[in-house]
């Protein structure tokens, strides 16, 4: 059975926020060029409603469990982590894993066999850090990869 870990809320609220600047945005230059050059007020309309679509499909994506890692018996994958690397692998290919700190954030580094790696800052992960790292030494464990 898959373990899914979801993204930490400080960063769905800051995605959120993103996504409302990001709206409002859009909505003030429809504005200004429905106003500024006097075309149909339509496209202000056609703004607006793309903005709400655009919050209320953020919104659905954030409530609905959205994962942003998944550790299966098989392996893992890593969704929306930029620089995260190698998106997924199977434990087989895994050689270890590391604790360690990429600028200045805890991380999970799995390094893979063919050279490869998955690093994994452990803040953007909604779970206690040690709960997630045990997770995935444990996974290791049962694939006989040593801690």
């Amino acid at each position: 059975m898959p373990q899914d870990y979801r993204l930490a809320p400080q960063f769905a609220a800051r995605l959120l926020g993103l996504t409302l600047m990001g709206a409002g945005l859009a909505i003030v230059v429809a504005t200004v060029v429905a106003v500024g050059f006097i075309t149909q007020p339509v496209i202000v309309s056609v703004t607006v409603g793309l903005a709400l679509v655009a919050i209320l499909w953020v919104i659905w994506k954030l409530r609905s469990g959205t994962w942003v890692v998944r550790l299966t018996d098989d392996g893992y994958k890593v969704q929306f982590v930029r620089g995260a690397g190698v998106k997924q692998a199977r434990w087989a290919d895994v050689a270890d894993a590391v604790t360690t700190e990429v600028a200045g954030s805890p991380c999970v580094v799995l390094r893979l066999k063919n050279g490869g790696s998955t690093t994994i800052p452990v803040e953007l992960v909604a779970a206690d850090r040690d709960t997630f790292v045990r997770a995935i030494h444990e996974q290791l464990l049962k694939h006989g990869k040593a801690r």
